[in-house]
């Protein structure tokens, strides 16, 4: 990684060297243009302002890649908006990268609810849903227990994990009955996330064609609304899915 990085940097500091220690003497003499503000937009978008002030645009990656940026957006610039350069100046501008990297899924099991999502998050890991089932020891209250995918397999950045996190069950709260959330016609992420709100799990999901219905809606759910259920009961829905 280190050799990689090396001839970046490197590349980024002659830029700079250039722009701020020869340039301001060549651009005394002569025609002048001012760089405009491209960040924050597509980069055809972005070659086409910059064109239009007579510059040309060298398009770089970043080191990293950020999963809540377009690949096409351009996230920097080289020199800044606003500098004055000579016409057909090049314009480095920095976008995403477009490939996603993988990384080998971390053990999650023994971890707090806390641990294992900022190590998820530090990955680009989507947590899709966090369930709770009822322990017996102390020690395992609040601990993952389970995850959706096994430690090290490989996943892209930005796909889907979740786990199931222990709950100690005190003897008094077995007798608590919970209330079951009417969830029907909800997105599945909204009933997951009022399901467990609730003190209840997720159980089984069935998937259910429909051509009227906006794929992803709860159309069933059992328990039905209203029952009357102990805590941490697995609530099973059926979701509306598209024609094929």
């Amino acid at each position: 990684m280190k050799k990689v990085l090396i001839p970046f940097f490197l590349f980024l500091v002659a830029i700079i060297v250039i722009d701020k220690l020869l340039l301001p003497y060549y651009i005394g003499k002569g025609r002048t243009a001012t760089v405009p503000d491209v960040r924050n937009l597509a980069y055809d978008d972005a070659v086409g302002v910059l064109r239009r002030s007579k510059l040309n645009a060298m398009k770089n990656y970043s080191m990293r890649y950020l999963p809540d940026v377009p690949s096409d957006k351009v996230i920097d610039q080289v020199p800044a908006p606003s500098s004055i350069v000579k016409p057909g100046r090049y314009v480095l501008l920095l976008v995403n990268r477009t490939d996603k990297p993988g990384y080998p899924v971390p053990d999650l099991t023994g971890r707090t609810e806390a641990e294992a999502r900022q190590e998820l998050e530090r990955l680009g890991m989507i947590i899709s849903a966090v369930q709770s089932q009822a322990v017996s020891e102390s020690e395992r209250d609040g601990r993952v227990l389970s995850q959706s995918v096994p430690p090290n397999v490989i996943l892209k950045s930005g796909s889907p994990v979740s786990f199931i996190v222990g709950k100690l069950e005190q003897e008094s709260r077995a007798m608590i009955r919970i209330v079951v959330p009417d969830v029907l016609g909800m997105s599945l992420d909204q009933a997951r996330a009022m399901i467990i709100r609730n003190g209840l799990a997720v159980g089984r999901i069935r998937y259910e064609r429909s051509s009227l219905l906006v794929p992803d809606t709860v159309v069933n759910q059992n328990p039905s609304p209203n029952a009357m259920v102990p805590s941490s009961q697995p609530v099973e829905l059926t979701v509306a899915t598209g024609q094929d």
